[in-house]
């Protein structure tokens, strides 16, 4: 019978297989169900990558889908994991094809997914009730909207990712021995996905903090060639010390370099996610995305959006328009974003955390 959102269920099954950035977000969510229903099981099916973030989340089990399996070869594969399985409430957080195939895997009472607007890919199709409105929000707020659907009006916002001593390890003698900014200078690559800034602005940018602030510069991301192109030509134009982890590092071997940064630069990606959700002082740089849907959340102050005027360039229309989520397509949007803009959103966000300029130290 469908759950009574006046009481607490016994088992929930959270879907939400990708990707970095959004698997973050869930964290909150889970902290929460932890917190507030500790008599409730949790299971998250997950991507076998992000699993590597948060598997070792404590209370939780975790069920992995491995995109080697091919599409129907993993929902055969889950299927038979939850043979004799079922739960009280799916929270059906990932509206694409995959996820809802994979959703007939699970047996549940009651099936929670996305609302009308945001219920994309058919996803109404494999589900029973959809969360509250409204829809125009951060896609944090948004995961949390499910909780009020099941009952639970609390939000827990931290995120506690483990770090373990092995990942520690991994950088400690790589990392600069001082403070430092921390660039990852690539989001994912995907079609006509232009959210990259270009080198010679991020090494721009990576000079000032040195000259300013005496910020070191490390620089960090996946082992794409171009990734590797990025960080070669950051390192060589400025006079900041460089320590290039690009591509040399685990999922959480990234996670313990950027939690110690003084601050981080970077564009809507994974890598900016997690640095937000260590509590590091972020920079986002965001043109071809809308910050107030994917923004860093504890940081959309600091970041330098120029998204409503590339919008604009693009279709000639404003950001309320539009459909929530509405991408810029142009390969120059990033262009909008000047060096100036992330100077200015650099030394408010270190004013904030007490971070002295070189000149006012030397002062004292």
């Amino acid at each position: 019978m469908p759950h009574d959102p006046s009481t607490p269920p016994r088992s929930i099954c959270l879907l939400r297989l990708s990707a970095i950035g959004d698997c973050s977000h869930v964290v909150p969510v889970v902290h929460t169900l932890r917190e507030h229903w500790p008599e409730t099981t949790v299971t998250w099916i997950v991507g076998k990558t992000e699993y590597g973030l948060v598997g070792d989340l404590p209370g939780v089990e975790f069920i992995v889908v491995d995109k080697g399996d091919g599409l129907f070869g993993a929902v055969r594969k889950l299927r038979e994991q939850l043979a004799d399985r079922h739960f009280d409430l799916l929270l059906h957080m990932q509206a694409s094809w995959r996820a809802n195939l994979l959703s007939t895997a699970v047996r549940a009472d009651t099936r929670i997914g996305f609302d009308r607007p945001r219920a994309r890919n058919g996803q109404r199709w494999f589900t029973h009730r959809a969360i509250p409105g409204p829809s125009r929000v951060h896609v944090l707020d948004g995961f949390f909207q499910f909780l009020q659907a099941a009952g639970l009006e609390a939000r827990t916002l931290r995120w506690d990712l483990p770090v373990p001593a092995a990942a520690e390890a991994e950088v400690a003698d790589h990392l600069p021995d001082r403070p430092f900014l921390a660039i990852s200078p690539c989001s994912s690559i995907r079609a006509r996905n232009y959210r990259n800034w270009s080198a010679s602005q991020y090494a721009a940018v990576a000079e000032y903090a040195y000259q300013e602030y005496g910020l070191a510069l490390v620089l960090t991301g996946g082992p794409t060639a171009l990734e590797r192109e990025f960080a070669a030509a950051i390192a060589a134009a400025t006079s900041a010390p460089v320590a290039d982890l690009v591509g040399r590092t685990s999922l959480k071997g990234l996670l313990a370099a950027v939690r110690r940064a003084s601050v981080f630069v970077g564009p809507d990606s994974g890598p900016l996610h997690l640095a937000n959700a260590c509590g590091v002082p972020v920079v986002g740089l965001y043109a071809t995305s809308n910050p107030q849907r994917t923004g860093p959340y504890l940081n959309l102050e600091h970041v330098a959006n120029r998204y409503p005027e590339a919008l604009k360039a693009e279709i000639g229309q404003p950001v309320e328009s539009v459909r929530w989520g509405r991408r810029v397509r142009n390969p120059e949007a990033m262009d909008w974003i000047t060096v100036a803009d992330v100077a200015g959103r650099l030394d408010a966000a270190l004013a904030q955390h007490g971070v002295a300029r070189r000149a006012e130290t030397a002062g004292a």
